[in-house]
């Protein structure tokens, strides 16, 4: 009888100290410990700010037709150091995704990582440009083409305009393949 107890006792106890370890270690417990309070409150997390908010999308596809969508951008959860999208083609096409994008202090640049229903997955780095727009890149490992890279600009409170380019060597010319004409929505 000691000896069912002794097992008992133990498994209780076990099963105790991986629940508490669970708890001690869950994404939120984690998230509420480590939630930044000051660590990105400088100047340069707030570059992206533009984007902020619940848009309408407006393009024209290949045949000419012109589609919607919608992208809500948020900062939360993180404190100030992440912005998240969730992008929605939807009636105007199927893709669906969402990207992460932050700030990194050490490298001074932004990073970003976008993924969707298609099975996409695209690392993209760069940030503000001297001539007000906001460029990222996508991450390469070495100069063999293709290129691609997202484009803000004509960034103003309620409109800004969105472009997915590429080009196929280093050295040849950025061309739109991707123009996206967001508005902000009315309350």
């Amino acid at each position: 009888m000691r000896k069912i107890l002794s097992i008992r006792l133990n498994k209780t106890l076990l099963f105790s100290a991986c629940a508490g370890a669970a708890l001690l270690f869950s994404p939120v417990s984690v998230m509420a410990q480590t939630a930044p309070t000051q660590a990105c409150q400088e100047e340069a997390f707030a570059q992206m700010d533009f984007w902020l908010g619940d848009w309408v999308l407006t393009w024209t596809n290949p045949d000419g037709s012109k589609v919607t969508g919608s992208n809500t951008i948020t900062k939360t959860g993180f404190g100030d150091c992440v912005v998240t999208e969730n992008f929605n083609g939807a009636p105007g096409n199927t893709l669906v995704g969402m990207s992460v994008s932050t700030y990194s202090k050490r490298h001074k640049l932004w990073r970003q990582t976008w993924v969707d229903n298609q099975g996409g997955y695209i690392p993209l780095t760069g940030g503000l440009q001297a001539d007000g727009r906001f460029i990222l890149e996508t991450e390469r490992y070495n100069d063999e083409g293709p290129f691609s890279r997202m484009v803000f600009e004509n960034i103003k409170a309620e409109s800004l305009t969105w472009r997915w380019q590429g080009k196929a060597t280093k050295d040849a010319e950025w061309a739109d393949q991707w123009v996206i004409d967001y508005k902000r929505k009315a309350d």
